[in-house]
């Protein structure tokens, strides 16, 4: 006989390209029987968790796992003058395209994406309206994507004020809450090998690619050099995973999943075969350290 299913409130966390690890991370719950019910995110959680929602992670995985580092940095449009760097309005543009949209409350699994009201320094659940609406709103990361107007409010990436929001499942009647820090602590790996330089003489293409490489983590820390995005940047990491500890520490899910700070930099969307590849083996580890067997198992 086997056991019932077991039906699960995912809480998936802000982090950039780390958050291609909760795509791994839904793979093996579903993989292993898990019914996720619920889910809520911010920023590139909300991202994720949409497209599972709507029903095309595997689609957006393809895609995603096929993307070059040139190709990346074309998704970009330039916001001159504007309140960010990039407006955010391409990428919406191709995700639209390759996921569709929809309205949220017509989601075959409940979701809530986070994001900060700038005005009053407060998150806001976006639980109704379009999809891609709410997501865009929650990726708003200060300095490089302008703020969104949504219904009056002004609003920017939920990681600043909750990037690990567990908050909006404890009212869910659902068996497990399980919640995945993408801000986990940093772990001791090997030295990243570095892209070649872009072959391209295009002058815009030369500094769109010069901004994202002065992003990347440097070989040699003592000889570091921090530019003022970078220094922005890392700053807001470093608030976002304190406030991460603290709403882990004071909600306890059942089950937390880590994925080490360092497992990329914000913008290495390039990387998410091995990011997919450590969701599901965080996963895997979490739940078999936290003494939660695959719900699939026999009894």
């Amino acid at each position: 006989m086997k056991a019932e299913p077991l039906s699960v409130s995912l809480v998936l966390g802000s982090g950039g390209a780390r958050g291609l690890a909760h795509i791994g991370v839904i793979q093996w719950l579903t993989e292993n029987g898990y019914q996720i019910r619920s889910i809520a995110g911010s920023s590139m959680g909300a991202l994720v968790g949409g497209i599972h929602a709507i029903g095309k992670l595997q689609a957006y995985a393809e895609w995603v796992m096929a993307l070059e580092r040139f190709e990346v940095l074309r998704l970009l449009d330039p916001a001159f003058g504007s309140a960010g760097l990039f407006k955010g309005e391409r990428i919406m543009d191709v995700l639209r395209q390759l996921i569709g949209d929809g309205d949220i409350e017509q989601l075959p699994v409940a979701f809530t994406a986070v994001a900060m009201d700038l005005d009053a320094g407060k998150e806001v659940w976006l639980r109704k309206g379009k999809l891609f609406d709410a997501i865009r709103a929650s990726i708003a990361i200060p300095l490089l994507f302008t703020p969104v107007r949504h219904e009056g409010r002004m609003l920017v990436d939920g990681g600043l004020a909750n990037p690990v929001p567990i908050a909006p499942t404890l009212n869910d009647r659902t068996d497990l809450i399980v919640a995945v820090n993408v801000g986990a602590r940093a772990e001791t790996r090997p030295p990243e090998v570095l892209s070649a330089p872009l072959p391209d003489g295009n002058v815009y293409r030369q500094r769109i690619h010069a901004f994202i490489d002065g992003l990347r983590s440097p070989r040699a820390p003592a000889a570091t050099t921090y530019g003022m995005i970078d220094v922005a940047l890392r700053s807001m990491e470093a608030m976002e995973n304190t406030i991460a500890r603290l709403k882990l520490a004071a909600y306890s899910p059942d089950v937390t999943i880590d994925i080490p700070r360092n497992a990329c930099r914000i913008h290495e969307f390039w990387r998410a075969e091995e990011l997919i590849a450590m969701g599901r083996e965080r996963a895997a580890r979490a739940f078999a350290g936290n003494g939660h067997a695959p719900a699939g198992g026999a009894v």
